[in-house]
């Protein structure tokens, strides 16, 4: 038997509540309710439209505002802002980069994943490869802007941890970002990420991703820690320590003496945390400005210092076990890809 007929009182009404509403969705702890539309929901998810026509076994016959009820088991704040999406045609901005955005952007990625909405999924996993990038170009941006920015409330760019970016990835089956962002993690040391107290883990919020390293994901970083150590290493010995003087050298091979002190300098200030890809072009930089390196010579090493380079990102993925470069897009964005 069908229960009675109950209104929904003006604070538990959540937004959106349209008033011609023919279905109620109740949020994880039933404390807010979404009066919408049971059509439009479900030409946008099969999902939706399975679950509006199976009984709800915990409050079959209930109704609400005159409305079917169905429960969601979802945090209304991200209900909240998935059916607003849906609704306003809009979803995460690649443009917007704040925290709020991120852990809005991690909502909006769990629900369309959940539900199989593939438009929404595809813009959210966008907005983070706006920002943890799956080219060279990008990553490099990335750097620029993050050098450039000023630091909020004590938070520096990307003003989000790569663990709770790597986290999310790893929740909602997203790999094209999991290169990149392991490549960032591996700046910080295992004693700091197990500890979990950067002030970026230390954020309180409903949508935050977890702040633990996974058992799987700490081999994969240990890897990733010791390609960029090689990396570094390689660079300074080889790239810079054993060159040897350019075809059509104009100093009579004094060039090489440059590149043997720099190499020599590189090798005593480098430190543990340094980023090999921006590393390299700080150098190339360097010789590309020296008084003493000739023309031919500056050029050799540029062209040198671009091939290692994009030979480095093209080898992250398989760094820590994943397809290439290319099928990471195809694979994840796709907008008719389903979540694996």
């Amino acid at each position: 038997m069908a229960s009675a007929d109950k209104a929904v009182p003006a604070s538990r009404r959540g937004d959106p509540w349209f008033d011609d509403g023919n279905i109620v969705l109740l949020s994880e702890d039933s404390s807010v309710a979404f009066k919408v539309h049971r059509d439009f929901l479900s030409r946008h998810s099969e999902v939706f439209k399975s679950m509006f026509e199976l009984p709800q076994s915990s409050s079959e016959g209930e109704v609400l505002e005159g409305c079917q009820v169905v429960r969601m088991y979802d945090l209304p704040g991200e209900l909240s802002n998935l059916i607003k999406a849906l609704y306003d045609g809009t979803g995460p901005s690649s443009q917007e980069r704040s925290l709020e955005h991120f852990l809005y952007t991690v909502g909006i990625l769990r629900l369309s994943t959940k539900y199989f909405i593939s438009r929404l999924r595809n813009e959210a996993i966008r907005h983070l490869v706006h920002t943890w990038s799956n080219t060279l170009r990008g990553h490099d941006e990335m750097i620029e802007l993050a050098l450039k920015t000023p630091p909020i409330n004590d938070k520096s760019y990307p003003f989000v941890h790569p663990l709770h970016v790597l986290n999310v990835a790893r929740e909602n089956h997203v790999e094209i970002v999991i290169p990149s962002v392991m490549y960032f993690l591996s700046l910080y040391s295992l004693d700091d990420l197990l500890k979990a107290d950067h002030l970026k883990l230390k954020v309180d919020h409903p949508s935050c991703p977890p702040s633990n390293l996974s058992s799987q994901d700490l081999q994969a970083y240990t890897l990733m820690f010791q390609y960029r150590i090689t990396l570094i290493l390689d660079f300074v010995r080889r790239t810079c320590g054993e060159r040897v003087a350019a075809p059509g050298c104009q100093k009579a091979g004094a060039c090489v003496k440059v590149f043997t002190r720099t190499s020599s300098r590189l090798s005593r200030s480098w430190k543990v945390r340094t980023g090999p890809l921006h590393f390299m072009v700080q150098v190339s930089d360097e010789i590309a400005e020296h008084p003493d390196v000739c023309g031919p010579c500056r050029r050799a090493f540029r062209q040198d210092v671009t091939a290692f380079r994009e030979e480095t990102w093209h080898n992250l993925p398989s760094i820590v076990g994943l397809s290439s470069w290319e099928e990471l897009e195809t694979s994840d964005l796709s907008q008719t890809t389903s979540p694996r």
